[in-house]
């Protein structure tokens, strides 16, 4: 619903990603980690005190000339997804490496939480305008949605002291 064009669509660009999933993955859940303070947990940090349980990260292959069109499109979500019950963990852009590969990190309480998260996102008008912005503009060419669960005991560690 909210995928653009996709990456072998006629008048696409593609590049080979520079590392696979299971590093991306990696890194966003550090990525993640540094999101939550490291003197609560999770679910103290989730509205209302819900623990948020899955976690959908969503791997974007970019248009990366439209860079700027990719933030606007992220930071339109930082308004809608919160209000439609998604736990925004955060939106990311290329930065150093990869100029073609955007993530955003959405958490739920389950799966069917996240499924009437997505029945609402298509219901509001904001929701619907921003899927319409990344279809006119074209800037995602592909999109990937990997589901994941924190393992316990191991989310939001703060770093030791250094030997």
């Amino acid at each position: 619903m909210d995928s653009a064009t996709p990456a072998d669509a006629p008048g696409t660009a593609t590049s080979p990603a520079l590392i696979d999933r299971r590093e991306a993955l990696g890194l966003l859940g550090a990525a993640a980690a540094l999101v939550f303070s490291a003197d609560a947990p999770l679910s103290a940090q989730a509205a209302g005190g819900t623990q948020m349980t899955l976690t959908c990260f969503i791997r974007y292959q970019i248009d990366p000339y439209q860079r700027e069109a990719f933030k606007e499109y992220a930071q339109n979500w930082g308004r809608i997804i919160p209000r439609c019950g998604g736990h925004l963990v955060g939106y990311f852009l290329p930065s150093e490496g990869t100029n073609d590969v955007g993530w955003g990190l959405i958490a739920f309480e389950s799966l069917a939480a996240y499924e009437a998260y997505r029945r609402r996102i298509a219901a509001d008008p904001d929701g619907r305008k921003n899927f319409a912005l990344a279809q006119t503009k074209r800037f995602i060419l592909r999109e990937e949605r990997t589901f994941v669960e924190v393992v316990d005991g191991t989310f939001g560690i703060p770093a030791g002291p250094v030997k």
